[in-house]
């Protein structure tokens, strides 16, 4: 073939491939064998954000070497370009020889479908955070670092206030250096008059975006005891998304975009969803936090009528029994069998009372958990109500109380064994009661509680929790502390007799709860 006809075959491909890639929807580019653009069609330079003539014969992102391996497969690779403006785009791309040297390359922008893989990922995990909460502080740490793995976000906070014009409490924090005093920081900028635009968020419950905000905040005086905090990320732009419960404000969320990264539609978005497991973490805390006080009410209560059935009817006839000695003391022809009698009456209703009160002491002062344990607290419990009541109580638990339970929850499954044992007493008509604290055959780090007895009940089979929602106020409150760990509570009667109160708990890495802010 001589070099004119070799010229003009070769004209007549680059041409039908100009035809070509100029038709296709996708970005399409042919490459020299060196991997520097020869030409790329329109949808490709929209992808790549450059023109035509300033890609050509500049390096591109996609690897030529390997063109041998994926020549007319359908195999797909990755690249990543970044464009003048400083966007970082994903590409996916497969590679095909040409017949006259050269690469044909079909690429697409896949930014966004990552994008949207990471943000989903990270709402899976939020709401699993939630579902699993701890702490509310531990639980919104880990969403403002789920909010952090995508790729356009280096650093978020989540904050609470119940008025924009109180101090804020900072709740979770994910992408900044140390951060123990940020709220006293804050709270001095405030005082400076500093411009806090997601205050605005809190007042009026609606988004805040502000482009190219960390040079404005660095420049401002007003900022400088935040300077350091806020330097730590790399950011540039903001958004302030509110975290909203039954219409009220009661939080917000805010993110530190990465510099060229745009908090688009579909990024405040993912945001709101995040706001959105925010705010329901918060409303459970509180909600948790609600419950807890009205079950601290109810045992007053329960502590108020037990003062007045035992202990101050025991004083009572004490005094009576007190004014009959000392009017048989008065008489002349006094019978001292029956001082003696009398005064061994008086000296009975007196240990009773005393029994009565340490046993009522007890109860007010949970704090001894601590310090004896759930076992050894459990054991102490069913002793006083043996001697006080005549009920045989058989205590079966481990030696020693290896449980190390928290004091939040061994408080709460000292009061189930305390509430289903009185229960026994009140209404079973039994001889004899047992409690089992052990682990679960399934979970060696969880708790199963058992409190069963040998009074009325024969013949029916244990209910769930759903099978007593109108029974008394004893089984309610046992199934909401049990609850408030993510335990279950199963109340029934045995089929062979008895009553039977079993609490299941998880391990306590899974329910241990502090403090609900």
């Amino acid at each position: 073939m001589s070099h004119t006809a070799a010229r003009s075959e070769t004209t007549f491909d680059t041409a039908v491939l100009r035809e070509l890639v100029e038709l296709s929807g996708d970005g399409l580019a042919v490459l020299d064998d060196r991997g520097h653009f020869v030409t790329v069609n329109p949808a490709g330079v929209r992808i790549l954000g450059v023109p035509e003539d300033r890609l050509l014969g500049t390096r591109s992102p996609f690897d030529v070497s390997r063109r041998n391996v994926t020549s007319g497969s359908d195999e797909m690779e990755r690249a990543e370009w970044t464009a003048p403006d400083g966007r970082r785009r994903y590409l996916e791309y497969r590679v095909s020889e040409l017949a006259n040297g050269g690469v044909a390359v079909w690429f697409t922008d896949i930014t966004e479908i990552l994008l949207q893989q990471e943000r989903l990922t990270a709402i899976t995990r939020a709401a699993s955070s939630v579902a699993d909460s701890g702490s509310l502080r531990a639980t919104l740490d880990a969403m403002a670092r789920e909010v952090c793995t995508t790729t356009a976000i280096s650093a978020a906070q989540i904050l609470a206030v119940d008025d924009p014009r109180d101090e804020l409490r900072l709740l979770g924090m994910a992408g900044f250096g140390e951060t123990t005093d940020f709220v006293e920081r804050l709270a001095e900028c405030r005082r400076r008059g500093a411009d806090i635009r997601f205050l605005e968020v809190l007042e009026h419950g609606e988004p805040v975006v502000v482009l190219h905000r960390k040079p404005v905040i660095m420049a401002d005086p007003a900022w400088e005891p935040l300077h350091v905090i806020m330097d730590w990320p790399d950011w540039d732009s903001f958004v302030s998304m509110p975290l909203v419960v039954r219409g009220r404000t009661v939080g917000i969320i805010n993110a530190y975009y990465a510099p060229g990264e745009d908090p688009g539609p579909s990024s405040l978005a993912f945001l709101s969803a995040m706001a959105d497991h925010a705010a329901v973490a918060i409303e459970t805390a509180a909600l948790l936090t609600r419950t807890r006080s009205r079950a601290q009410l109810d045992e007053r209560r329960k502590l108020a009528r037990d003062l007045h059935d035992s202990v101050v009817q025991h004083l009572f006839s004490m005094g009576m029994q007190a004014k009959a000695l000392r009017a048989q003391l008065e008489r002349p022809d006094a019978d001292l069998s029956q001082l003696r009698g009398g005064a061994q009456e008086l000296a009975e209703l007196s240990q009773n009372a005393l029994a009565d009160l340490r046993g009522l002491v007890f109860e007010l002062r949970p704090m001894e958990l601590a310090e004896r344990g759930l076992v050894d607290a459990v054991r102490s419990h069913a002793a006083s109500l043996q001697a006080r009541t005549g009920l045989t109580i058989d205590v079966r638990a481990p030696v020693g109380d290896a449980l190390d339970l928290d004091l939040e929850v061994a408080e709460d499954v000292y009061r189930i064994v305390q509430e289903a044992l009185h229960n026994v007493i009140k209404h079973a008509n039994a001889t004899k009661a047992e409690v089992t604290i052990t682990t679960p055959e399934h979970d060696h780090r969880g708790l199963l509680v058992k409190i069963s007895d040998n009074g009325r009940g024969k013949g029916q089979k244990p209910r769930d929790r759903t099978a007593f929602r109108r029974e008394s106020l004893g089984l309610q409150s046992m199934r909401e502390r049990a609850e408030r760990w993510r335990g279950r509570l199963v109340a029934g009667p045995r089929p062979s007799g008895g009553w039977t109160v079993a609490v299941s708990l998880p391990a306590q890495g899974s329910y241990a709860m502090k403090e609900a802010s």
